[in-house]
């Protein structure tokens, strides 16, 4: 059907197109992903630990004003689309990466749609810990880095890598759409040739791929958190 669609020209060109970007593409794409991966757990995963000790009855309280702060503005970027996003903060991306454009240049606003994400389910996986586990680490006399690190932390690994995946599939998909603002990787390559050329065999290639790579990621994430599931051994 796809072939009666296409001219062989068409198809020529297609071939060409995939055999002269794909892989760099697909580079792109994982080098975006997985660094902007990186940071978002690296600033998400504290800001989630602060927000389960730092509550009224948590393991540390925080002034009430700071607890309200923080779940504003994870709740205000949260709720941003990311395309918006990504218009937003154009001015403190180019503050931050200078003149640098095109793929690393989409890292900053990445990093800024999926850390918020990071903090909720990081709070998630942190208050399913049996408070049983706590209150005894407290009662040892163990101090709150102790308890974070020896407890808290540990205790929900299975579901931080569970989260930490599902985080790395959505910054996956939104990295496909900072094609549209210059982006590299496979987005820019289905927006470029699918969208505003119309070669469309160009656009379901590059779909394909993302499809694979989201199936890859999130079957190697979910075989590492059922493997360090206690409960499952």
């Amino acid at each position: 059907m796809l072939n009666e669609l296409l001219s062989a020209a068409e198809r020529a060109e297609a071939c060409s197109v995939i055999q002269s970007t794909f892989l760099t593409a697909i580079w792109e794409t994982l080098y975006v992903t997985i660094i902007a991966t990186f940071f978002a757990v690296l600033i998400g995963l504290p800001l989630g630990v602060i927000l389960v000790i730092g509550e009224k009855d948590g393991i540390r309280p925080l002034p009430a004003w700071l607890m309200r702060l923080l779940n504003f503005i994870i709740n205000v970027l949260r709720s941003i689309p990311f395309l918006i996003l990504m218009i937003l903060i154009f001015p403190f991306t180019r503050l931050i990466m200078g003149t640098v454009v095109g793929t690393r240049a989409s890292i900053v606003p990445l990093v800024m749609a999926a850390f918020p994400f990071v903090a909720r389910i990081t709070e998630s996986s942190l208050r399913e810990v049996d408070a049983g586990s706590i209150e005894m680490a407290r009662s040892m006399g163990s101090s709150t880095w102790q308890i974070i690190t020896r407890v808290l932390i540990p205790e929900s690994v299975p579901s931080l890598i569970a989260n930490v995946t599902l985080t790395l599939t959505n910054i996956l998909g939104y990295s496909a759409m900072s094609g549209i603002i210059g982006g590299g990787g496979l987005g820019k390559i289905a927006i470029n040739y699918g969208y505003y050329r119309y070669k469309y065999l160009v656009m379901f290639c590059a779909v394909i791929l993302l499809i694979l790579m989201v199936q890859a990621f999130q079957s190697a994430g979910t075989a590492l958190a059922r493997r360090c599931d206690k409960r499952l051994r």
